[in-house]
């Protein structure tokens, strides 16, 4: 079967992972204070201030002990959906005042570009909240990249580990396993989509080792033969 849509992480696959660990985690982390007690009358801040609470088992947790979680979380890289989603929401500040712009290495724009004119789906699948991703790519080093993309995909369909996940995302997409290939920079979240018939391949960018991967592997965008991929 031919590949008609691609499925693509973004930390390490699309994007440097020192943007989002250089740039963006300390920026959340540095502002989290401020924008939660500046937004806290807000009512999706407010909500999700809810969901921290009840990610803690802790109905009453104060504001100020929510916020110090929510610290703890980036420092331990927890892949929380109450977090993810104030990140993103903080972040969109950070572009909107022009703190930053995406970062999308310059060979995964111009492949992005040329599968999207060959008549590809393509979509995200990141642990980051889908507002987070619209607006990396939204404000990319390239411009607005958002337009490329038929769907997003965040931790709500399930843990980039977890085959179910891949099994919703597969049903969202509507088309065979076999005909989706997921690029991603994870071995385990490889071995996931793998288990549901769906093609993989792992980016090793920046000189990563390659004696963990057992899928097929490069080093770039540009090493990749899509048409090629049965």
């Amino acid at each position: 079967m031919m590949i008609k849509a691609i499925l693509t992480d973004i930390e390490g696959t699309t994007t440097s992972l020192s943007f989002v660990k250089d740039v963006l985690f300390p920026y959340a982390d540095q502002h989290m204070q401020d924008f939660v007690v500046a937004h806290r009358q807000d009512p999706a801040v407010a909500s999700l201030i809810d969901d921290v609470r009840l990610e803690t088992g802790n109905a009453v947790l104060s504001l100020a002990d929510a916020i110090a979680q929510l610290r703890q979380w980036i420092v331990e890289d927890k892949k929380v959906t109450p977090l993810k989603a104030i990140q993103g929401l903080m972040w969109e500040e950070g572009y909107r005042n022009g703190d930053f712009t995406g970062h999308v290495y310059e060979d995964a724009v111009r492949h992005l570009l040329h599968w999207h004119e060959l008549g590809l789906k393509l979509y995200v699948y990141s642990s980051g909240s889908v507002y987070a991703q619209k607006l990396l790519f939204g404000y990319s080093d390239a411009g607005d990249l958002t337009a490329l993309f038929s769907g997003y995909f965040d931790t709500a369909v399930g843990h980039k580990r977890d085959v179910v996940a891949y099994r919703h995302i597969i049903e969202a997409i509507g088309l065979p396993a076999d005909e989706i290939l997921f690029l991603s920079d994870i071995a385990e979240e490889l071995d996931a989509a793998a288990q549901t018939g769906m093609k993989t391949c792992c980016l090793v960018r920046e000189n990563q080792p390659t004696d963990h991967v057992h899928h097929p592997w490069v080093k770039n965008f540009d090493e990749l033969d899509v048409i090629s991929i049965t």
